[in-house]
């Protein structure tokens, strides 16, 4: 799976530069069909991880060469991301941190601004400094989430290119098999409640308490979003203190500091709809190919034999291109517009 996501990439970078292979990985059905390329289960949780662990592998050492730069992946791994960016910084002799930022905005809005019952536990962040048209870099992430009760899993895109706003509508894309009630603090609809949870994270944390220990001596339909016992006023002063002292200047700059997590984000939400009437927004915004076969079996067993000639054929084709000689990548041409 490494060698032969090598080799797509290769190919892809050859052909349309390494900004189109960020647009292609941030892009869900393409992401998709790549892993039943490279011959993993499309109905798996497990695609997502093994797709970005092959092509981490795949192009190990190979950044220079690509202009790609892969970070992250599952569990523990995905946690060390900060230090592969550092790191990756001093190397290519750039500023690492606006990187670092957005790895950690987009890890916190997909567990906090965006509340939809799936735990993230893989983060992949994709980097090329070479973006084309005087950029200095672009950049796209792949992470996941598992909802253990339900046993389904929801993929999240990112694309730098086309981001304008970390808390407003930032996603590429948001995938998963069904769509439920969430708690939406970066939908378009939800600019009120934004602009109002940031206000009250800068009152004296007596004030927000006080109103959420009233909200629990209200009786609220079953119907409604936000559960009282997802609010502990004791539990919260520490983080409203800290908010309080801090200052934060927008939702944004609320979301990305340490200790803001989903609890503090839905007090604030809900407190923000009492007081003011700003509602918070509850719209989900979530919205298969084969070419080897399925390690599983389906919808036939991995043909080895003709996946290593896949591999030798699009290595050929590079080493060929990049000699002037582009026969084989004009086939392929050729072949995809047939």
């Amino acid at each position: 799976m490494a060698r032969l996501a090598r080799q797509v990439t290769l190919v892809l970078v050859e052909e349309f530069g390494p900004l189109e292979v960020l647009q292609r990985l941030s892009d869900p059905f393409w992401f998709q069909a790549f892993g039943c390329a490279l011959g993993f289960d499309w109905h798996s949780s497990g695609l997502t991880t093994v797709v970005c662990g092959a092509l981490k592998e795949g192009l190990r050492e190979l950044g220079p060469d690509t202009g790609l730069y892969v970070m992250g992946g599952k569990g523990k791994t995905s946690r060390r991301t900060p230090g592969e960016l550092l790191a990756l910084g001093d190397r290519l002799g750039l500023d690492p941190e606006p990187l670092v930022y957005s790895s950690r905005m987009a890890a916190k809005v997909d567990s906090a601004g965006l509340q939809d019952g799936y735990q993230i536990y893989h983060h992949t962040f994709v980097f090329t400094p070479h973006a084309g048209e005087g950029a200095t870099g672009a950049w796209c992430v792949v992470q996941q989430g598992m909802n253990s009760e339900l046993r389904l899993a929801r993929r999240y895109h990112w694309l730098s290119t086309a981001l304008e706003d970390f808390v407003c509508e930032p996603h590429a894309a948001v995938c998963c098999d069904r769509r439920d009630d969430v708690l939406n603090m970066v939908a378009q609809e939800a600019e009120a409640a934004r602009e109002m949870s940031a206000r009250l994270a800068c009152e004296r944390p007596e004030k927000v308490i006080g109103e959420m220990e009233r909200v629990q001596r209200l009786e609220l339909p079953h119907r409604h979003h936000l559960l009282l016992s997802d609010v502990d006023p004791s539990r919260l002063r520490k983080i409203f203190l800290k908010t309080y002292e801090e200052q934060p200047q927008g939702f944004e700059a609320l979301l990305g500091m340490a200790g803001v997590g989903p609890k503090p984000v839905r007090a604030l939400a809900l407190v923000s709809e009492l007081l003011y009437g700003a509602p918070a927004s509850f719209r989900d915004p979530v919205r298969y190919a084969y070419a080897h076969g399925g390690k599983d079996g389906h919808p036939y067993p991995v043909d080895r034999d003709t996946y290593d000639r896949t591999i030798e054929t699009l290595k050929s084709a590079v080493s060929r291109a990049r000699l002037g000689q582009r026969e084989q990548l004009e086939a392929m041409r050729r072949l995809a517009r047939f």
